[in-house]
Parts: structure tokens; C-alpha cells; sequence
């Protein structure tokens, strides 16, 4: 069953409604303020940036996908009956549809009749736009490790309260292998760590949190590989990261949710807070691990 979406073109003002809105100003005035000069408190305005077609269409798309007004699943329509919805030409649909595809919310099937098929978002699309954001300057690294330990605070905490033998099976797996992987190379030693946080997000069973925790540690995970090839190559750097693990992981199995979440702030906020470069940005930081 096909999908479709019942967008309406907004319609720009003629010259007639101007003209009337502008008469309407005009006669709301009195009469003795007609011909005066009108004084107006100085505003900076921002320069206004031209907004492509193919654009709207990708915003109105994205935003009947996420509301659930077109289920994941389902087929969109094909791009002849998104023309004419749309009211555009078929290279500004095929621009529009090939966006939400990079975007990870469609996905074109051989085979299939119709448009494309609509995809849940997933960690992978949120961790790929935090990427595009840092390498942009649009959003900085300390907001990333800021939510980091927001976000290991809160997951430790529910992971304590509702955690089953499976999650623990997983954890201490992990950091058996962290503890045993820190004398090779950081690459693995990265993959025992990022497989011990993930565990943690799971046994949450918070899926905001688990899908947010894997989109921020992938953009994060150079700089954890890079610290851990860093000047302490002696692998004291690593083996006190996997002792930490083990002192939440106990935490954790013990129930202790308050211990585990003072925990898992304080090791994020103490791994990362040498790359912040302001003291203002430590600070705030030290804050948020308390």
C-alpha cells in the first residue's frame, strides 16, 4: 500500500495583497501621523539566506517521518505523484528523495514498485549529522562531553535499577577483555570499552539513550583511540580506565544506582576534560560530575 503525502504549496503574495496589506497600515494610522516620519528603534538583521525547493520538500518529508504521519516501512510515493503534489519538476523530487536517502531515512529496493521505502532513524544517522556539526564548527566538542557525562550518569543509573544476568554476562566480558587487550593495540582496546558502554545503554533499556550513546562515542572514538596511543604508551592510561570500569560494573551489579552514576559522570568528565581548551569549560564540567 502506498503512502502518499498530502502537502500543500504554499502560495507567495500577489501584488494585490501587498498593495491592500499596505493600505490596511496606511488607514490603521491617524490622520496627523500620516505624512511624519516614523523613528524606529535600530535592529541588526541577519542576511536572508535563499532556501532551495528540493529543501522544503526534504523538510516536509523528514517531519511526516518522524511524527509517524508516514510509518516506517511504508512506501513512498513515486516521484511522478510527488511532482505533482509538490508542484515541481522531477529533477528537484530525485534531489529531495536523494538527500533523505544520505540522511538514512529512505532506501531505494530493486525490485519494488513505487517510491522509496521508509527507514527508522538510527544511531548511525544521528552520529553521522554530529560529525557533520563538529566538522562544521556548528556545534563544539564540549557540548559533546558534556552530554557524554549527562547521558553515562543517567544509563548507569537505570542500567542499576533494571539490569538482568544477560547485561551482566555482557559487561564483565567486556572488561575482561579491556583488561586483557590493554597491552595490545588501542584499536582493540577502544572496541572492549565502546562494547562495555554499549552494554550499559542496553540494560537501561532507555532506546533514546542507547541510540544517542552510540551516535555521540562514534564521533568520539578517535580521540578515545588517540589519548590511549598517546604518551602513555605504557598502557597505565588503559589499565586505570579498565580498573574504573570494573569499580561501575561492581556498582552496577550491586544495585547501588546513586554510586553507579557518580561513578560513570566522574570517569567521563576525567578522560575528557584535557582536551577542553578554557578553564570555564573544565569548570563546568566538574559541575556536571558531582
Amino acid at each position: 500500500m502506498t503512502t502518499r503525502i498530502g502537502a500543500a504549496v504554499s502560495r507567495p503574495q500577489t501584488a494585490h495583497n501587498l498593495q491592500l496589506l499596505c493600505v490596511h497600515s496606511s488607514d490603521a494610522l491617524p490622520r496627523r501621523d500620516r505624512n511624519e516620519t516614523q523613528v524606529t528603534t535600530p535592529h541588526s538583521f541577519e542576511l536572508a539566506v535563499p532556501v532551495h525547493t528540493y529543501e522544503r520538500i526534504v523538510d516536509q518529508i523528514e517531519q511526516a517521518i518522524v511524527s509517524g504521519e508516514i510509518s516506517v516501512g511504508s512506501q513512498l510515493a513515486s516521484e511522478r505523484d510527488l511532482m505533482v503534489q509538490f508542484g515541481v519538476s522531477r529533477p528537484t523530487v530525485r534531489e529531495a528523495l536523494r538527500i533523505l536517502q544520505s540522511m538514512g531515512l529512505l532506501e531505494s529496493r530493486p525490485g519494488t514498485r513505487g517510491g522509496p521505502v521508509v527507514l527508522a532513524p538510527s544511531s548511525k544517522t544521528l552520529s553521522r549529522s554530529f560529525r557533520a556539526m563538529i566538522g562544521t564548527d556548528a556545534l563544539d566538542i564540549a557540548d559533546l562531553i558534556e552530554y557524554r557525562v549527562v547521558l553515562e550518569g543517567t544509563a548507569s543509573t537505570l542500567a542499576a535499577l533494571r539490569h538482568d544476568a544477560d547485561d551482566l554476562t555482557r559487561m564483565r566480558a567486556a572488561i575482561e577483555r579491556m583488561e586483557r587487550d590493554a597491552a595490545q593495540n588501542a584499536e582493540s582496546f577502544a572496541d572492549a570499552d565502546l562494547e562495555f558502554h554499549e552494554a550499559i545503554w542496553a540494560a537501561s533499556g532507555n532506546e533514546v539513550l542507547r541510540m544517542t550513546g552510540q551516535a555521540v562515542s562514534g564521533v568520539l572514538r578517535g580521540i578515545m583511540q588517540q589519548d590511549a596511543e598517546g604518551e602513555h604508551h605504557d598502557n597505565r592510561v588503559k589499565l586505570a580506565s579498565a580498573q574504573i570500569d570494573r569499580g561501575l560494573f561492581e556498582a552496577i551489579a550491586g544495585r547501588d544506582a546513586e554510586e553507579a552514576s557518580r561513578v560513570a559522570r566522574r570517569a567521563v568528565a576525567d578522560r575528557f576534560s584535557p582536551l577542553l581548551g578554557d578553564d570555564e569549560a573544565r569548570q563546568a564540567l566538574a559541575a556536571l560530575a558531582k
